[in-house]
């Protein structure tokens, strides 16, 4: 983890260890909390483009130009102390293309704050359940690559990382989308280093995300990566049937969206019935019946049953390749009607 902060005239200096400060990997920058104030038209609202319950995030433009997103975290959180330092410890040294690239970060006095690479299409949250005039339905060649770009973001955490890395907060929110529709996994605050071994397990506080959470966590709080792969499979699902992890408006027998879908999603006759309406039409039954079961198989209910990320994987690359999202059209009449879009 990182040595102690110290502020020195609004800048900030890692002691106490001898790992080298976060400044040294990968170009990241320390930046004053003046920087940013400016950077953001001092924290306008304008620039809000995110805001959760320990953040806001503005965007904002660097003094060299760059447009940033810069995540803002609330004052007096211990655990978003906490947070701050595990994103700063990990995402400076881990380098990967689905992974969300921190570009720096400031720690003036009590200012915590993180910066990073602007994604003009924001979250995947947004594009599968708030569509609207800015965030078009995603079609099916698109939902296929942001999968397999996920599921890269995670086998690079599990089985590249040295030590393992554990997100534990995998979710629609903390998906975020670049120009082109390419998924980067973002969100780091509440991630686990973890035994090199997939069976190795971690005892931690189970985080409060509903759906997403793997039921052998929820009940023991002993972490694996097969929790990982467990949110996985409920964003799979997601992209799938468009469907949120937990809604109790829908009929009785619904609310949960991996109860009602596990029964179905390995029923070649009730499979074309979990489709998102806005993509019908868009795949082929062979691919629809080989991505439900790669859902079916990471939310088992049993740890042991769900396959490694590496798997996933090399499962969805022959269904991605199928499919140019780029150049189909329904890419292309999204992406000339979106912009500014928000987080």
């Amino acid at each position: 983890m990182l040595g102690n902060i110290a502020d020195v005239k609004g800048n900030c200096l890692y002691g106490g260890s001898m790992r080298k400060p976060a400044s040294a990997y990968r170009g990241v920058q320390v930046f004053t909390y003046k920087e940013l104030e400016f950077a953001t038209d001092n924290f306008s609202e304008a620039n809000v483009i995110g805001n959760g319950g320990s953040s806001v995030v503005y965007k904002g433009v660097l003094a060299d130009g760059t447009v940033a997103a810069i995540k803002r975290l609330h004052r007096d959180r211990k655990q978003g102390e906490r947070a701050f330092r595990m994103e700063v410890d990990l995402l400076s040294r881990l380098n990967s293309p689905y992974l969300v690239e921190l570009l720096g970060y400031c720690a003036d006095q009590h200012h915590r704050l993180l910066i990073f690479e602007f994604m003009p299409n924001g979250t995947l949250q947004h594009h599968l359940h708030h569509p609207s005039s800015e965030y078009r339905p995603l079609d099916w060649g698109s939902r296929l690559r942001i999968a397999l770009d996920c599921a890269r973001a995670l086998e690079f955490l599990h089985e590249h990382a040295t030590p393992t890395v554990i997100h534990r907060d995998f979710k629609c929110t903390n998906v975020l989308l670049d120009q082109h529709l390419r998924a980067k996994v973002s969100d780091f605050g509440l991630a686990k280093m973890g035994s090199d071994k997939t069976s190795g397990q971690i005892s931690t506080r189970v985080p409060r995300t509903t759906g997403y959470i793997a039921p052998e966590y929820a009940s023991t709080g002993k972490l694996t990566t097969k929790s990982d792969v467990y949110s996985y499979g409920v964003v799979l699902l997601q992209l799938l049937t468009g469907r949120v992890p937990l809604d109790i408006k829908r009929p009785p027998g619904e609310h949960v969206l991996v109860s009602w879908a596990l029964p179905r999603l390995t029923n070649r006759d009730k499979v074309d019935e979990m489709v998102d309406p806005a993509i019908q039409g868009q795949y082929s039954k062979k691919d629809l019946i080989q991505v439900a079961a790669i859902a079916a198989m990471c939310v088992q209910p049993e740890a042991d049953y769900r396959p490694l990320m590496v798997d996933v994987v090399q499962s969805l690359i022959p269904l991605a390749k199928n499919f140019n999202s780029v150049n189909s059209p329904g890419f292309l009449r999204f992406h000339r009607q979106s912009s500014g879009l928000k987080y």
